[in-house]
């Protein structure tokens, strides 16, 4: 069974993405490389700000869901609050 997480990144304009993955760390490294979302081809993600574990593909959706419909205040406060170790996209893309 896989493990689903919901992660955010914070984009070289300031703005936020938000998405899913069972290996995040890939994800990010795709999106890095211009081959992730469309819009992070187009808003260079810089750092990975947040992220959590999810029970199961579906958990892991709606809460990315929820994520999304939230303004950009709430996203930085959700981010102020439940601290995740941040760390650099490019640190990522060269592990």
């Amino acid at each position: 069974m896989s493990r689903w997480s919901v992660y955010i990144l914070r984009c070289g304009d300031g703005s936020l993405y938000t998405g899913i993955s069972t290996d995040v760390e890939a994800r990010v490294k795709k999106h890095a490389a211009g081959k992730g979302a469309a819009y992070t081809r187009s808003h260079k993600p810089i750092t990975l700000v947040w992220t959590k574990n999810m029970s199961s593909e579906s958990a892991a959706r709606k809460r990315e869901a929820a994520i999304k419909k939230m303004t950009k205040r709430e996203k930085e406060r959700l981010i102020a609050i439940q601290p995740t170790r941040t760390r650099s996209v490019e640190k990522i893309k060269s592990a």
